[in-house]
């Protein structure tokens, strides 16, 4: 069944099936794929940069990084594509952190979560359901 929804790029109400997006931006959407990947095609252009596709071609940097994430665009093929990490603006060409960033972030979890298991350990009295209620 099909359901009323706002359009997350232009906030158009549409009849939602199975993308996010109207109808109308799809179309926007294939068209700078289109442009974006013919632009990347040409063997002159196989070194640009992300900031040189988005000159040449008029498409939005997070278009971009939309169709790379989505596996449309291979970036392996294209050694200076790429997008800044989000956590310290290194560039990448996948995922949203860099190598650097997501082992550091591991460890930290890794340490909070050793930290939390020392702490139920050191009181045993504590029983799951009085863990859970501090977190309400």
């Amino acid at each position: 069944m099909s359901e009323l929804a706002n359009c997350s790029k232009c906030g158009s109400l549409y009849v939602q099936s199975f993308r996010s997006i109207c109808s109308s931006c799809y179309k926007k959407q294939e068209e700078d794929f289109k442009l974006v990947s013919g632009y990347m095609r040409q063997k002159d252009h196989r070194m640009a940069t992300m900031l040189d596709v988005c000159a040449h071609t008029g498409v939005e940097e997070r278009t971009i990084r939309q169709f790379i994430r989505e596996g449309r665009l291979l970036v392996a093929a294209f050694p200076n594509l790429g997008y800044p990490c989000e956590s310290c603006g290194n560039m990448i060409q996948s995922k949203r952190l860099c190598a650097q960033c997501q082992r550091e972030l591991n460890a930290e979890i890794a340490s909070l979560t050793e930290q939390e298991s020392t702490k139920s350990s050191t009181n045993p009295n504590r029983t799951k359901q009085s863990r859970l209620n501090q977190f309400l």
